[in-house]
């Protein structure tokens, strides 16, 4: 067993405390399974901080990370950092700050894609919408574009233009979610224009990356030249901002708004297919290949009257494996079981809205320990 000083890089905002946590004077600062609620007692445990290492002594643990617990971090992480950016307050290290929550959304991809898909549909009331709808697009558009074969560098400037793309809107945009009545002039105005201000405020941070700018600033243009806020079409239009996009895309319209419909994540692939058909369609179409008819998470009714969740993709897009929780009857099952859906009596006979599926479980129930809280 070693003393060992807390480094920076050794804790994260969102995680539980991994150790005890002392003083220099030996004092109890902090029991093992605290939350570590924000960056404030993050910096305070570093300079203040020792703990016990244990791990040369210990076997090595293999069980596996937690998506579920990465992108809660990833969240937890952003927030702050955004609501500082759109504050105008200079923040220290901005980009390596941000380049840190990328790699958690990253690290999180790679453990499970499946799993963080899902999250984007079971985990829609833990954040405010602004920051769990950024990683969101984060997450989604990770997945076209390594269906797509991008390179890691390009990869990581798309993911932390998705994380910041909508800065400029920040203040506005969970009031705006909330709203049920028509939008006012300086709503519009707001939509507008939040790309050119995001860019701003990401300037005024110490952002100065191109790539990452001309993202944020593009993700609301439209192939055909109809976006904002300058229009611009085809070429001129950077390729990871036509993948935000059209992640961003999918990803609003899975999630409860209160002035639009909730489309189940079949419908809005449909709709998204429909809308590339006189457009560039192949980052669609790799969307669709990727996430699959029935996405990851999907509730879903079978042929034999069970209620259950996609819990992964099978040999065809339109054959997952379901997890099925509900009896014919709308009874809880003993356990979860698995359903091959190729079976003909496992066949889905219907998606449900998430509103209305009457599922209620606990993502680990499905995902086991890649899902953990």
């Amino acid at each position: 067993m070693k003393i060992r000083k807390i480094s920076p890089g050794d804790l994260l905002v969102g995680q539980l405390l991994p150790w005890d946590v002392y003083g220099n004077g030996g004092g109890l600062l902090a029991r093992k399974g605290q939350l570590i609620g924000n960056i404030s007692e993050l910096d305070s445990l570093a300079e203040r901080g020792v703990y016990e290492d244990w791990s040369a002594a210990l076997p090595q643990s293999r069980e596996p990370q937690s998506v579920l617990r990465l992108l809660t971090c990833a969240q937890l992480r952003l927030q702050p950092v955004l609501q500082q950016i759109a504050s105008g307050v200079p923040v220290a290290h901005a980009r390596g700050v941000l380049e840190e929550i990328a790699a958690l959304v990253t690290e999180a991809v790679r453990v499970n894609a499946d799993v963080a898909v899902a999250c984007i549909l079971h985990q829609q009331s833990a954040m405010p919408y602004s920051v769990r709808h950024s990683v969101d697009t984060a997450v989604v558009a990770q997945v076209v574009a390594l269906g797509l074969k991008k390179p890691d560098e390009d990869i990581l400037t798309m993911t932390l233009a998705a994380l910041t793309m909508n800065v400029g809107m920040l203040a506005g945009h969970d009031r705006l979610q909330a709203s049920s009545g028509p939008l006012c002039e300086a709503d519009h105005r707001l939509i507008q224009d939040h790309p050119r201000a995001g860019a701003v405020l990401l300037r005024q941070a110490g952002i100065a990356h191109a790539g990452w700018l001309a993202c944020v600033l593009a993700h609301h243009e439209n192939e055909d030249g109809s976006g904002y806020p300058d229009g611009n079409a085809g070429a001129c239009v950077p390729e990871p901002a036509k993948l935000i996009a059209l992640a961003d895309r999918y990803c609003a319209r899975v999630s409860r708004r209160s002035y639009r419909r909730t489309l189940t994540p079949n419908a809005a692939l449909r709709d998204l297919l429909l809308e590339a058909r006189n457009t560039d369609g192949l980052p669609c179409a790799v969307l669709i290949r990727e996430l699959g008819i029935y996405p990851v998470g999907t509730c879903v009714r079978l042929l034999n009257g069970e209620l259950g969740v996609v819990a992964r993709k099978g040999l065809h897009s339109t054959t997952p494996w379901v997890t099925s929780l509900l009896g014919p009857h709308g009874a809880p099952l003993h356990s979860p079981l698995p359903r091959d859906t190729r079976a003909e009596h496992c066949a889905i006979r219907e998606v449900l809205d998430l509103d209305h599926a009457d599922l209620q479980f606990r993502m680990e129930q499905v995902w086991g320990r890649a899902a953990a809280q």
